[in-house]
């Protein structure tokens, strides 16, 4: 109790006050400036996250530096917007369909989306249904012997319509429960390889970005100032001859992201077309670029691939001339391409940069905490350099009452 007593009479009526020592020494001078240096390194080096202009080949390689980084700069994130227009005309001519040329219109779906588009490129199509009742696709579920084995009014999750409760013949071999649905039911258990529209690998997209950063009030498009409408009709995007072309082969897109367009085709997918722009606004606008990379976004695992793709089902209708409703249903495989924005912005400003510098300057402090552990608990005159570091002072009033006691 009286120790416990006694290191709390330490800690409320003790003052420690900073000592400087100089300490004539070549070990302990130099590992000073040493450390000092790789402080110093460190804060401009490598202090500061905020900004990159510079970036390396490898996407595991970044250098995050105060001067490179712009930490003496304001930044602000971008603001965007995204239009599309895709081009390319194909022909195809089949059983079911006959001869048929198709366009922009037929392939895009929807027309105009936010930020992405959807091209077909493969399909089941499922023509002349129309209202009435029909036998149900063969499964598991659905095949049958008599009308015992069907539930009238059932429905499961993969239907095609509301049961009868009627066993019907669905070919010469097989019955099975018959439906009310759009008859006939649409049968995609086989999805057409190749891709219908194969020759999607040539269409063209036309990306055109409008990029804003409110806080400093800065515009800019990625239809750079020095493109012509000539050069526009006639240029397509390659990433080492053409790096500011806004036109697009799809294939290539694909291409890029390590992917093959007419595999992709077949069942459909996602890819992003990612756009970046980091601009440094101390410098000409001229320099703010974009920026284009690519990458598949939709999970595919070669060892566990179940519902793979990208599709949905739409439907044209139509009346014949006794008035009576049809449609054609559908099933379109496709690719959608979403186009993504994201960068930032930098430009001087002096809060920030007097921020960064005080607070690297404060990390010089380290140097002189790690010479202080070495010099009084590592080396071998510790306690020389000890009785020199630190010197204990009484309280000069307890000291001068004794003396007058006396």
């Amino acid at each position: 109790m009286a120790g416990w007593c006694v290191g709390l009479a330490s800690f409320l009526f003790e003052y420690d006050t900073p000592r400087i020592v100089l300490i004539r020494s070549r070990k302990v001078g130099l590992m000073n400036r040493a450390v000092q240096l790789l402080i110093l390194a460190y804060v401009i080096g490598c202090y500061h996250t905020h900004f990159a202009e510079v970036e390396m080949e490898s996407p595991k390689f970044k250098q995050w530096v105060f001067v490179w980084e712009k930490g003496y700069q304001e930044t602000d994130s971008v603001v965007s917007s995204v239009t599309t227009k895709a081009k390319g005309v194909t022909v195809t001519n089949t059983s079911t369909l006959g001869f048929r040329v198709w366009d922009v219109a037929d392939y895009v779906i929807p027309a105009q989306e936010e930020n992405s588009l959807f091209v077909m490129t493969n399909m089941i199509i499922t023509k002349n249904q129309s209202q009435g009742s029909c036998p149900e696709l063969p499964d598991k579920t659905t095949i049958c012997n008599s009308d015992a084995n069907c539930v009238a009014g059932s429905s499961g999750t993969h239907s095609s319509g509301i049961a009868t409760g009627r066993c019907v013949p669905f070919n010469e071999t097989v019955k099975t429960c018959e439906v009310a649905a759009w008859c006939p039911v649409e049968n995609d258990t086989h999805v057409p390889e190749p891709a219908f529209l194969k020759a999607a690998e040539n269409f063209t997209l036309l990306v055109k970005n409008n990029i804003w950063y409110p806080k400093f009030n800065f515009s800019k498009r990625n239809i750079l100032p020095n493109i012509t409408t000539t050069y526009l009709k006639s240029c397509i995007y390659d990433a080492v001859t053409d790096p500011f072309c806004p036109i697009f082969r799809l294939g290539k897109i694909v291409e890029s992201a390590g992917h093959s367009f007419q595999d992709m085709a077949i069942e459909g997918g996602i890819m992003g077309i990612q756009i970046k722009w980091n601009c440094n606004l101390d410098r000409t606008s001229s320099l703010c670029l974009p920026r284009y990379s690519f990458r598949r976004l939709d999970t595919r695992d070669v060892d566990h691939n179940v519902s793979p793709g990208y599709n949905f089902r739409f439907a044209k209708y139509y009346s014949d001339p006794t008035g009576a409703e049809h449609r054609t249903l559908i099933k379109a495989y496709g690719i959608r391409f979403d186009i993504i924005v994201f960068g930032k912005a930098g430009k001087f400003d002096i809060i920030p940069t007097m921020i960064n510098i005080g607070s690297g300057l404060a990390l010089l402090g380290v140097a002189t905490v790690l010479c202080d552990i070495i010099v009084l608990y590592c080396m071998k005159k510790r306690n020389y350099y000890r009785e020199k570091k630190y010197k204990y002072v009484e309280d000069y009033e307890q000291g001068l009452g004794s003396e007058m006691d006396q």
